[in-house]
């Protein structure tokens, strides 16, 4: 499964740029994607702008993220419940 992840370009230096994602920055290449400016939302996957995404398509992709990374909490959490339990009961 492949996963392209919304980030903001922060700088663009020939067709490598600066890009942010959730704090994080990284160097990306935007060889792929046509006009490209600071403050422009890309998909990137594996070190690539794929394509531009409106402001509003990307805050709602981030937030979905967001959203997993705290149901992942909670089911390590109940994981972590039932093997006390478990390990409890033996």
């Amino acid at each position: 499964m492949c996963l392209a992840i919304p980030a903001l370009i922060i700088g663009i230096e020939n067709e490598t740029a600066t890009a942010s994602v959730g704090g994080t920055t990284l160097e990306i290449n935007i060889s792929l994607v046509d006009d490209v400016k600071e403050n422009d939302y890309v998909l990137v996957h594996s070190g690539f702008a794929l394509e531009k995404i409106d402001r509003e398509e990307a805050e709602k992709t981030l937030e979905l993220f967001g959203d997993f990374e705290e149901f992942n909490k909670k089911l390590d959490k109940e994981e972590e419940s039932w093997r006390l339990s478990e390990k409890n009961s033996l």
